[in-house]
């Protein structure tokens, strides 16, 4: 055990309702620590008479930061590709590497998947860092875990940058625990700071009413999750080229306590919001349910996605999958159909990345028209089925 209690204890139980993981029982009139510490030392200063402490092991802990370099991206494969929070993610990394004066790398799982590496290179990796084996064809929680942290043991990053994705948001907060550092979650912007030289995470807080930036100072590696399309793909330049850094896994199947059994895709390509270059979405103007049917037919005709906005997911219109927003998705298609969608802060928190922006509404004073590049006035049911036609019209001839 790395935090003590000493003969000091007078058994006031300020440490057992402070500990943020109920790792602290009261016995015999004294605090006793269990298993389930995680050495954060919140009891150490909640302790009224000093009698919890480090001891040298934990005291020995102290980070050599200066031994920490490069910043790494977490690549997610899909299929047999690169999903695009990966690609996004290593152009602003290169922003970072090259102000710090580092280098970027990529971290690339899996099993034959060394093929893409030369895609990490293109998109501005100097090196990736290959990590293949059977028992991480598919993404494990157990298996991705041990095999990251086992890559930060050896290498010593200062910047792990993660997608914000189902899989980004598990294995990010199970590495920082096992390695001992903070994350940052769900964040839309990056930067250095110039005072500090560390890395500046900002994220929504309180609902989005505010923006707060967060940073790392006496720990490594800086780490942070990054919703998809905040950041644009860069321009890939297959000229480039970097090194492969082959690591023998670790990972033995009995280490992984979950076996996949079968793989069910529910989400279609019209739910597939962030890799979508074309969406179609609706909102509480609609007026009901069922005329979600003018969008999927023109999300149909022009091989769209289909989004929802907050209040028409909460109305139950659509599954939570498809909505856009603060609270959603956050998308950056090339072209963004906005149908019934008055533009609430929190919706267009989510998609005014996107290239261009074409809102249909029969309130001209909606907030959406704003930030528009088309607008529309008019009722959804009268203009989408004529806008679905044209489109049909186009794509036949």
């Amino acid at each position: 055990m790395s935090v003590m209690v000493s003969k000091e204890c007078i058994g006031c139980g300020a440490c057992e309702a402070g500990c943020p993981f109920g790792a602290i029982k009261m016995q015999d009139g004294m605090a006793i620590i269990d298993e389930a510490c995680t050495q954060c030392g919140a009891c150490v200063d909640i302790c009224p008479v000093g009698a919890i402490s480090r001891d040298e092991e934990t005291k020995q802990l102290v980070i050599d930061k200066d031994a920490y370099k490069d910043v790494w991206v977490s690549l997610e494969v899909t299929d047999g590709s690169l999903k695009n929070v990966g690609l996004e993610l290593l152009g602003e990394g290169r922003k970072l590497a090259d102000i710090m004066g580092q280098k970027l790398a990529g971290v690339l799982i899996g099993e034959n998947v060394e093929k893409l590496a030369k895609e990490a290179f293109a998109a501005g990796a100097d090196k990736v860092y290959l990590v293949e084996a059977p028992e991480l064809a598919h993404y494990s929680t157990d298996g991705y875990t041990a095999t990251v942290v086992d890559l930060i043991t050896i290498y010593r990053p200062s910047v792990i940058l993660l997608g914000a994705t189902n899989n980004g948001r598990d294995l990010g907060p199970r590495v920082a625990c096992r390695v001992g550092t903070g994350l940052t979650a769900d964040c839309t912007g990056l930067g250095i700071d110039e005072a500090t030289g560390l890395v500046a995470w900002t994220r929504p807080a309180f609902g989005g009413n505010i923006m707060a930036t967060i940073f790392c100072p006496d720990n490594r590696p800086q780490m942070g999750t990054v919703r998809p399309s905040v950041f644009k793909k860069p321009v890939p330049d297959y000229a480039k080229s970097g090194e492969v850094i082959k690591v023998a896994s670790k990972v033995k199947a009995e280490d992984i306590r979950t076996q996949i059994i079968d793989i069910v895709h529910v989400c279609t390509a019209s739910c597939n919001l962030e890799e979508a270059e074309i969406i179609v979405s609706g909102g509480r103007g609609l007026g009901k349910p069922e005329n979600f049917c003018y969008v999927e037919d023109l999300a149909n005709a022009l091989g769209a996605a289909v989004g929802a906005s907050r209040a028409a997911v909460d109305a139950g219109w659509k599954p939570h999958l498809h909505q856009v927003g603060q609270t959603g998705k956050t998308v950056a298609p090339k072209i963004y159909f906005a149908c019934g969608i008055s533009g609430a802060i929190q919706h267009l928190a989510g998609m005014s990345s996107s290239d261009t922006i074409i809102a249909i509404n029969k309130d001209p004073d909606a907030p959406i028209f704003k930030v528009a590049d088309y607008g529309i006035v008019g009722d959804i049911k009268e203009v989408l089925p004529i806008l679905t036609e044209e489109f049909k019209k186009m794509k036949a001839s």
